[in-house]
């Protein structure tokens, strides 16, 4: 079916919404994929090559499809090869390729291409085009798939459309392309609700159009209202089953009725910020303002509703996707301007024959809404579609949204187990169904486990001035780091607060790998170069290099008879801590890996690399070599006891950028009398070395109730510290935690409590006690025998 293009314009988006000016737009072209634009007469296109040595490649279509390339004036050097090489596959960008040229009916078959870059293409690399007539451009990223030791990774390419000035000062805002055909596609306008009827099966698209916009959604059992029932998604039952205050994608994604009947599942969600709490705005609301005879979404539910039957409500429960409410600290709800940007929406999956209703929220006297109510866009789906389950994942604040992802293992995890969790922007195992958490657990203490840990973030640093840029952006002294050589280190702003932690892989003398928690760090490395002005590349690699951890006391056992090594290469037995190999499976022809000595439990441990494709692959052989050594597979609630056993820090919880490497815990990657160089951050961490406020220690609780990240830590009425992780440690038999405290109480066999409730009517008794707690020698990570 046609669907249009763009809808009718509107008013100004609100400030904040778009930083660019009103004629410029910015898209994403995903690293081995594909965006399409339309261009109008006297456009100009930007693309730009914002991390270097990507190839591009550009398509163009007159409104006939009919390709040429003059119609941007540019002269043709090849036959749309990077196309076509991405259609050949069986992946995502082959299928949205596939499905943006059969919806404008355009064939590859005789297409012409420019190919733009090259693979020395510096960091910012732009060219640009100006369209002669009305044109659809495809623009490509394509490369093959990276190898492991040789950082040929495949990034991201931007476009920037240079639109001519519109005839008014109106903007034609765009419609996000749909996920599939759709069977039916309705503008919702402003300030007003429609009805519509869904079946079983089927799927619903709710789009904020221009963002900073609410949308009241309900829904009804059609079976129930051929009853004389009004069966209806009811906010308070949902709340009670997901134990959360609205449902996301995942394990706990339905809606139901007051008969706890479910209605609706949560397939995507790219907001992440909704109300369940609150009505559909109502007449007495806008009464109460002083707004009399305001319009609100629950009259206008009960016109929309009018030829269903349904008898109309003063107030109608809802869900009211986009409206941004919380509760304080004194009980009171507040809200505030939505998070939604244009484009982002919710999916959901209908599970019965229902009759819907939706709104676009009218309200503009207060920021519910940004002041300025604007268009919904909704969009049906048939049964036959099948869509991934995600959240949306931003690198940055101001980022494109990227939709949760799978990693290269998830094929061979979701046979154990289907309780994952969102982590990082993919979706991660919490537990297996046949183990659970201490089962896992007690599996990497006593025999061998696991552990997909893909979502860590990577980046290839390589270039002339490679050892410069790292030695200036960690603490360690990158220096002294050999080839072939692992360091953990500290990544630090310039005020000694941390920005991340993570290893440096040293591949050559001018080639490392940063592999850490966020993204943060790789656009802070980034940034640097730039500032800096070094001859260097900052590439992002974590979509092509995937991990599998192998921790555990027969992890070497495993390891050692499948994996081969070069001569020059240490083999899994010589391996030593904090060095890697470069390595293939089974024989000098099998699939390229690295394997490193390194891992996130205290015990002795490995870590696999290898590409994506090759994920499924690597996991089998590893799993039938470890069938004989009890191998176990283990998620994230096991690897959060073990790491907080054994004294390692974790984002959010020991470290932020409120805190610097001495008030994490790791102050012994900050070398200060032994790294000379300067390195940002160093200035502030000699003050801060010398003038401590607060340490991170570790604390042992009487009893059994554990504490939790947040709780306060008291001595009297005055509060020292904070509890950052804690643990009952299965093996230890004592219930632990981590504190960040003042040094003045820091001491070991400093008695404290720890407040839970409101801090202050119940408290746990406690006092500081020596971290790690397993194995503070390090000699089972080290694999140093212990006397007798």
């Amino acid at each position: 079916m046609n669907v249009p293009l763009f809808i009718s314009p509107v008013r100004t988006l609100e400030p904040g919404l778009n930083t660019l000016p009103p004629n410029i737009e910015r898209y994403v072209v995903r690293a081995g994929g594909v965006t399409t634009i339309e261009l109008i007469a006297g456009d100009e296109f930007q693309l730009v090559n914002p991390e270097g040595m990507q190839l591009g490649e550009i398509t163009v279509f007159d409104r006939q499809g009919r390709s040429d390339m003059q119609l941007i004036g540019a002269d043709a050097n090849g036959q749309a090869e990077g196309f076509k090489g991405i259609l050949s596959g069986v992946n995502a960008s082959a299928i949205k390729l596939a499905r943006i040229l059969d919806y404008r009916n355009i064939s590859l078959d005789s297409a012409q291409s420019i190919r733009v870059f090259s693979e020395q293409s510096p960091p910012g690399d732009t060219v640009r085009y100006t369209a002669n007539e009305d044109v659809t451009c495809v623009v490509a990223a394509p490369g093959e798939p990276m190898l492991v030791s040789l950082q040929n990774t495949v990034t991201d390419l931007i476009i920037f459309v240079h639109r001519q000035q519109p005839e008014t000062d109106d903007r034609i805002v765009r419609l996000p392309d749909p996920l599939a055909d759709p069977i039916s596609d309705i503008c919702i306008e402003a300030r007003t609700a429609f009805a519509y009827e869904v079946k079983a099966g089927q799927y619903i698209q709710i789009i904020d159009v221009e963002g900073r916009q609410c949308s009241d959604f309900q829904c009804f059992d059609l079976a129930a209202l051929d009853k004389g029932l009004e069966r209806c998604l009811d906010a308070t039952s949902t709340r009670h089953v997901v134990g959360a205050s609205y449902p996301a994608p995942g394990l706990l994604a339905k809606f139901y009725t007051q008969d706890f009947e479910p209605l609706v599942e949560l397939i995507r969600d790219t907001c992440g910020r909704h109300d369940s709490f609150g009505t559909a705005c109502t007449a007495k609301y806008y009464d109460d303002l002083g707004y009399p005879g305001h319009v609100n979404c629950s009259e206008n539910f009960n016109r929309a509703l009018q030829p269903f039957g349904i008898q109309s409500r003063p107030g109608w429960m809802a869900i009211n996707l986009f409206f941004n409410t919380n509760i304080d600290d004194a009980n009171q709800m507040h809200f505030d301007e939505p998070w939604s940007r244009p484009g982002d929406y919710v999916l959901m999956r209908a599970l019965k024959d229902m009759i819907c209703v939706s709104s676009a929220c009218p309200c503009d006297v207060d920021p519910a809404n940004g002041w300025d109510p604007t268009d919904i866009h909704m969009r049906i789906y048939s049964e036959k579609n099948s869509f991934n389950k995600a959240m949306a994942y931003r690198m940055t604040t101001d980022a494109e949204k990227q939709l949760t992802k799978e990693t290269g293992f998830h094929p061979r995890t979701l046979e154990h187990t289907r309780n994952f969790t969102e982590y990082a922007g993919y979706w991660l195992a919490n537990s297996y169904t046949k183990h659970g958490a201490i089962d896992e657990y007690w599996a990497c203490r006593e025999a061998a486990v696991v552990i997909d840990l893909s979502p860590l973030r990577k980046y290839e640093v390589l270039g002339p001035d490679a050892e410069l840029l790292m030695q200036t952006c960690v603490t360690r002294n990158i220096r002294r780091l050999a080839i072939g050589q692992v360091v953990y280190t500290a990544m630090c702003y310039e005020n000694g607060g941390m920005i991340d932690d993570g290893t440096v892989f040293r591949l050559g003398q001018d080639n490392f790998r940063w592999i850490g928690g966020s993204d943060e760090s790789g656009i802070w490395l980034r940034e640097q170069a730039e500032n800096l002005k070094l001859n260097v590349w900052v590439r992002n690699s974590t979509d092509q290099l995937h991990n599998l951890q192998v921790q555990g006391p027969n992890s070497r056992d495993i390891l050692k008879g499948i994996i081969w090594t070069r001569p020059d290469q240490a083999t899994v037995e010589e391996l030593e801590w904090f060095r890697f190999s470069i390595g293939r499976f089974g024989d000098e022809l099998g699939i390229p890996i690295i394997v490193s000595r390194t891992g996130y439990t205290g015990e002795l441990g490995y870590e696999v690399f290898c590409h994506p494709r090759d994920a499924p692959i690597v996991w089998d052989k590893i799993w039938e070599a470890g069938k004989s050594y009890g191998l176990t597979p283990l998620g994230l609630e096991a690897l959060d006891m073990l790491r907080i056993e054994a004294g390692l820090i974790f984002a959010g919880y020991e470290f932020s950028d409120q805190t610097d490497p001495y008030e994490a815990g790791i102050g012994f990657t900050v070398p200060l009398k032994t790294k000379q160089d300067d390195f940002i951050g160093r200035d502030a961490l000699v003050k801060r070395k010398a003038n401590p406020q607060r340490l991170l220690v570790g604390l042992q609780l009487n009893g059994d109730e554990l504490a939790a990240n947040g709780d306060c830590v008291n001595i009297g009425r005055n509060q020292v510290g904070e509890i950052t992780s804690a643990v009952r440690s299965p093996i230890l038999r004592k219930n632990l935690a981590l504190c960040r405290i003042a040094v003045e109480y820091s001491e070991i066999g400093t008695e404290v409590e720890v407040g839970k409730l409101d801090g202050k009517q119940k408290r746990l008794p406690a006092k500081v006690v020596p971290f790690p707690f397993y194995d503070p020698t390090k000699s089972r990570v080290r694999d140093i025998p212990v006397p007798e």
